[in-house]
């Protein structure tokens, strides 16, 4: 008789429950039990409500800001490793404090690497997350991390516009591998955009390298945080003869006033997947879902299957 694979349960944190519901449906599990209790001076206390011994446990939960977010994933880790979870895999959509990845400049915090290795430190066995802002974070992990790319939505959204004269651009140098991989796919002309900052979250001037003129524009972005790159670049395109721009972002962090430049600015659409909530008023925002590219993953590392095989690009 064939013996059966371990159970596996899956549990969200607060802020990341709509999309573990999502991708719990997926999966055709239900959605395991945990309290979160809350102390009036702001600590809280993390408890699975049902036995998880020697299960594989699958935390769901994606570290935006605020800073709890991240502390409830610590607590929800050590919890399943002190409750004899067979393994604990963190499902981050989001990996947040990822821009600081290097020292840029003297006396600062790498603070990618120190999330790092405080996920380690909590007795995380694995890590399954999105679109990391710089794909050598993967190396600040000491167990497996299965990074997977949010193109798996947006490659067939794309294909579904069915746009004529595309061109694929990036609102900075720094995304121009991401950005490349995407025009290689459809084969379709790549443009940069060369920005100079004055500051964090503030552009100075920007340049256009690159033939834009009556072409249709796609953007690519990791992230959008106060949307100022992203619409500063579109504004350039459309004065430089564009015919349309769109923007593709992974993670809607959309810090004020990022909805309203969204709104007011020569944008035809703004597209981003779901790993982030987005609830504002932005008529120009389209969310697509990860949850069954995610879903496909944990099933996938469930049964010791290849997952690099579910990639477009």
């Amino acid at each position: 008789m064939e013996k059966s694979l371990p159970p596996f349960k899956v549990f969200a944190g607060t802020k990341s429950r709509y999309i573990a519901d999502e991708i719990c449906r997926e999966l055709g599990v239900e959605l395991g039990k945990m309290n979160i209790q809350h102390f009036a001076d702001g600590e809280f206390e993390v408890s699975f409500e049902e036995s998880i011994r020697g299960c594989e446990v699958y935390l769901v939960q994606s570290t935006f800001p605020n800073s709890d977010n991240l502390m409830e994933l610590l607590l929800m880790i050590d919890a399943a490793k002190r409750a004899s979870a067979k393994s604990t895999i963190a499902v981050i959509p989001y990996f947040g404090w990822a821009r600081q990845d290097r020292k840029d400049k003297p006396r600062v915090s790498i603070a990618a690497k120190l999330v790092a290795d405080l996920l380690s430190a909590a007795g995380v066995d694995r890590v399954i997350t999105m679109d990391l802002h710089a794909d050598q974070i993967q190396g600040f992990f000491n167990v497996p991390v299965d990074h997977l790319y949010g193109s798996s939505v947006f490659i067939p959204y794309i294909k579904s516009l069915k746009l004529e004269d595309m061109v694929i651009a990036t609102p900075d140098v720094g995304g121009a591998k991401r950005a490349n991989n995407y025009a290689k796919y459809f084969n379709v002309p790549l443009v940069l955009c060369h920005k100079q900052r004055a500051k964090a979250n503030v552009v100075a001037r920007m340049t256009v390298i690159g033939d834009v003129q009556d072409k249709n524009v796609v953007l690519i972005d990791d992230m959008v945080d106060t949307a100022g790159t992203i619409t500063k670049a579109a504004d350039l395109m459309v004065e430089n003869g564009a015919k349309s721009v769109r923007a593709l972002a992974s993670h809607a962090i959309m810090s004020d006033p990022a909805t309203d430049r969204v709104n007011e600015s020569k944008l035809t659409e703004m597209i981003f997947t779901n790993s982030i909530p987005y609830t504002k008023d932005c008529s120009k925002c389209t969310i697509l879902s990860v949850a069954k590219l995610i879903a496909d993953t944990i099933r996938r590392v469930h049964t010791n299957q290849s997952i690099s095989s579910q990639y477009l690009i």
